[in-house]
């Protein structure tokens, strides 16, 4: 079908500025239609709670694209006042079937970029922590060691997957760093 499979997922991630290409938007829409009518409010709602607030879809963004939906026969809208209720149509449900791979992984994608957005809020509000020991074993506290340490963490592994000349650069920085630790401050500090 024109107008689809013009995204984001080929180049392994998500673009910068828009995050979707517009037939992957729709692909996503209609596949959040599967599971129950909505609002586009409700859609934009899901889309940034699923992404962890990475992605938040303007009205401009999600209106023409359910318009759209809609124009192609793929989705029906009910009014409500003045909400419109969008459900999707038995061609909708074959277009999310025959594209349910790349739907699940962009799904999957907003999912774990939602994960990662909810650690570095975790990392950067220390009310949140508790246990006696973190994931490495380290007494759990609210120095500022321990604040800059988890900032470290996720830094890292928002960078990855690394090329190698990245991981060399990521190396290096991470040997001056342990050799300033190590040397105590004596380095000229």
């Amino acid at each position: 079908m024109r107008g689809f499979r013009g995204g984001m997922m080929g180049g392994g991630g998500f673009r910068m500025g828009r995050k979707f290409a517009s037939g992957d938007l729709q692909l996503v829409i209609l596949a959040l239609l599967v599971e129950q009518p909505r609002h586009g409010y409700e859609l934009i709602k899901l889309l940034e709670e699923r992404s962890g607030g990475f992605y938040v879809p303007s009205p401009g963004v999600i209106y023409p694209a359910l318009t759209y939906l809609e124009e192609t026969g793929l989705a029906d809208v009910e009014s409500e006042g003045t909400k419109k209720l969008y459900r999707i149509t038995e061609g909708g449900r074959r277009l999310v079937e025959e594209n349910q791979t790349m739907i699940d992984m962009t799904l999957g994608k907003l999912e774990k970029i939602g994960a990662k957005m909810a650690h570095v809020r975790k990392i950067f509000d220390p009310e949140s922590r508790n246990g006696d020991r973190d994931e490495d074993g380290f007494p759990e506290d609210k120095s500022e060691v321990a604040t800059a340490r988890m900032l470290l963490k996720s830094a890292l592994r928002l960078r990855y997957p690394w090329s190698k000349d990245e991981a060399k650069r990521i190396a290096g920085i991470l040997e001056r760093a342990a050799g300033e630790i190590l040397a105590g401050g004596r380095s000229g500090a």
